[in-house]
């Protein structure tokens, strides 16, 4: 009898052989993972520093150019010209406690030649910086220079650390002193909240300023010199004279940064490496299981091979675990891979949505832009535009009655017309630009004269009487001519403004003083005058007592910046006999070689 031959048992030496020299093979592939998810993180960071760097600059270029503006109000220049008048003094602290809660600034102070504050929006406070001597911070140097004074540090009077901006203020030649504005950073801080991922912001010295871990706050990135140790310890930006060291373990942390040149910050953005261990550990175990599904399908397939004669009536059997195990480890498979491709579509799903919020912060900054400036150049062109149209109208009329000669001088006017608008928005542009202009000899009586004819359709619809009381001698003076046209139209139009809202008789009436020095235009009328409330602030934007079909509150704020910029001055009163009273002081200046000079803008 033969014996049965004993079936011959699989190599499984063979196999865990293939299996050592098969492992090497997830090395690489854990090298590939953990690039390309540190790809990922680092794109991510980026665009999370990306974002609030955007927000930490949107805050403090908010802010920027408030002081050089506000340092033109005539109420603050009035407290550094009379320092003893008790009454300028609470105006201006006044002034300044209202710009401050509109502006959401933390605090605003105004100093004096010598440094020391002389009104301040928390005037009323404990911690009142009225009376203090901040010359010792650099902001105030800078600013005394003529340059913006950019500053970050702790506040000595107030314990809260802010971001300083400081412009001079000057009289011609003459330093006034300084305004300073304080940015709160607090509340940008607090917004990157708590998360795995750590912010935070150095200055030059290199050391942490704003941070989402406030155990580093105010802790050195580097070793810090002697000259830095002495700077510190004279402009004292914070609370301690020597920082103490902060040790980064750059093998725990993957670091990114974005210098700020506008402040000479460093943003950093520090993500822990252990983020990369479970993406790259779920890829490694997902590739060591693939290996072993291979070994094993291997070793089957041996087992199938070597057994085939004495397990032929179990084939069909075998054959069908063979198939449930492919398909579990196929599931398996198109488990991990469904939830890899969720995640993608996440990731992909979240920087979609920043994008868009980005590009909808930068569409709200182009549409304020665009308004305010919609605004001027529609008030400042409303008025030649309605001389055009009735001139054109007037054109249509003459050309009825053959007229030509007629006709063609109502197209020369439109002609001139459609040139001052050109040249307006010309100044505006300029303006904006803050350009500057040579002054000129400029006449006023023939400026007054074309300011009359754009409004003279008006005046007599209204049965306005006009009462001029000018000599016959032509008045120069320094200015340019299309902003003094812009001038004297505004103030005419408003003139006729007031008129309309009282019965007749309407009067108007023009005068002149002259002095060694300058030229008064005064313009009176019998309307109802200045209110109290209109008196106070009808230089500011956008204040008007009109309704907003009839203005925009743009004339007089525009008048008052066009005359500080002729070397003039504005002055509204109300006149003992009723009405209102309104004074255009203006430089006297030599006789120029023509009447209507042009002005020309780049």
């Amino acid at each position: 009898m033969t014996p049965t031959p004993t079936p011959h048992r699989p190599r499984w030496r063979s196999l865990a052989l293939l299996a050592l020299l098969l492992a090497p093979l997830l090395w690489p592939l854990q090298q590939l993972a953990e690039r390309y998810y540190r790809d990922e993180l680092i794109e991510q960071n980026r665009q999370t520093l990306d974002l609030y760097v955007a927000n930490l600059l949107g805050t403090l270029r908010r802010f920027e150019v408030l002081p050089a503006i506000l340092g033109d109000l005539p109420d603050l220049r009035g407290a550094l010209l009379q320092p003893q008048d008790a009454p300028a003094l609470a105006k201006a602290n006044q002034l300044l406690s209202r710009v401050r809660e509109q502006t959401g600034a933390d605090v605003i102070y105004l100093m004096d030649a010598r440094g020391i504050t002389r009104a301040a929006s928390n005037h009323d406070q404990a911690d009142s910086f009225i009376g203090r001597d901040f010359t010792f911070r650099p902001y105030y140097r800078a600013a005394s220079e003529g340059r913006l004074g950019r500053f970050f540090g702790q506040g000595t009077t107030s314990g809260k650390r802010g971001y300083y901006f400081a412009a001079g203020i000057r009289d011609e030649q003459q330093r006034l002193g300084v305004l300073v504005l304080k940015v709160d950073l607090d509340y940008t801080e607090r917004l990157w909240g708590k998360t795995p991922e750590q912010l935070l912001v150095t200055d030059a010295n290199g050391v942490i300023i704003l941070t989402s871990n406030p155990d580093w706050r105010f802790r050195a990135t580097r070793p810090l010199s002697r000259q830095e140790l002495a700077r510190i310890a004279a402009e004292q930006p914070y609370p301690t004279l020597n920082p103490q060291p902060l040790t980064l373990d750059d093998s725990q942390w993957l670091m990114q940064s974005r210098e700020l040149e506008e402040t000479g910050w460093t943003v950093n953005i520090l993500a822990p490496r252990n983020q990369l261990e479970r993406p790259v550990q779920t890829v490694v175990a997902i590739g060591g299981a693939s290996l072993l599904a291979l070994l094993l399908l291997l070793g089957l397939l041996l087992q199938r091979r070597r057994h085939y004669i004495e397990r032929i009536a179990l084939d069909a059997r075998a054959k069908r675990e063979l198939e449930i195990r492919v398909l579990e480890r196929t599931r398996d498979l198109e488990t991990l891979n469904n939830r890899l491709k969720d995640e993608v579509l996440e990731r992909e799903q979240a920087q979609q949505d920043l994008l868009r919020t980005q590009d909808d912060l930068v569409q709200a900054s182009k549409l304020t832009a665009l308004g305010t400036m919609s605004a001027s150049i529609s008030h400042e062109l409303n008025q030649p535009l309605a001389a055009i149209r009735s001139y054109a109208d007037n054109a249509g009329v003459l050309l009825d009655h053959q007229r030509h000669d007629d006709v063609r001088g109502n197209l020369r006017q439109i002609s001139e017309l459609t040139a001052r608008m050109a040249s307006i928005i010309a100044h505006l542009r300029a303006f904006a630009r803050r350009d500057r202009h040579a002054p000129e000899s400029v006449a006023l009586q023939p400026a007054l004269d074309d300011a009359l004819a754009l409004l003279a359709k008006r005046r007599r619809a209204l049965d306005v009487e006009l009462i001029r009381d000018l000599p016959a001698a032509t008045l120069w003076v320094q200015a340019g001519e299309t902003r003094l046209r812009q001038v004297l139209g505004n103030v005419l139009a408003n003139a006729l403004d007031a008129l309309s809202e009282r019965a007749p008789p309407r009067r108007l009436w023009l005068s002149s003083e002259t002095s060694a020095t300058g030229v008064n235009l005064i313009l009176r009328d019998n309307g109802p005058g200045f209110s109290p409330q209109a008196l106070q602030h009808a230089r500011e934007p956008f204040f008007t007592t009109k309704t907003s079909t009839q203005g925009l509150g743009l004339g007089l704020a525009i008048c008052e910046t066009l005359m500080r910029a002729l070397g003039g001055e504005l002055l509204l009163a109300n006149h003992p006999d009723g009405g209102a009273l309104i004074t255009l002081q203006l430089r006297h200046t030599e006789p120029g070689t023509n009447l209507q000079p042009p002005e020309e803008f780049s």
